[in-house]
């Protein structure tokens, strides 16, 4: 599937992430997207959305959390 059949707001996720010198944090994620990280809550969102990205093999989950781009 091309990225961009994407929506807008998972082309800029994937953006993010593709820039990245490494994996990311969903929390680093947020802050580059403009997200208020400190609001209790405000990434479970953002969270699912890397999650479904990684499940249609866009990314890659790591062990740990973190998120990176597939080769």
């Amino acid at each position: 599937m091309d990225k961009g059949a994407l929506p807008p707001e998972y082309q800029r996720i994937l953006a993010v992430v593709q820039e990245a010198a490494g994996p990311v944090m969903t929390q680093h994620v947020g802050e580059a997207l403009g997200l208020d990280t400190e609001v209790r809550g405000a990434l479970e969102p953002l969270r699912a959305k890397l999650t479904k990205l990684a499940d249609r093999g866009r990314l890659r989950k790591l062990p740990d959390g973190k998120f990176t781009a597939r080769l």
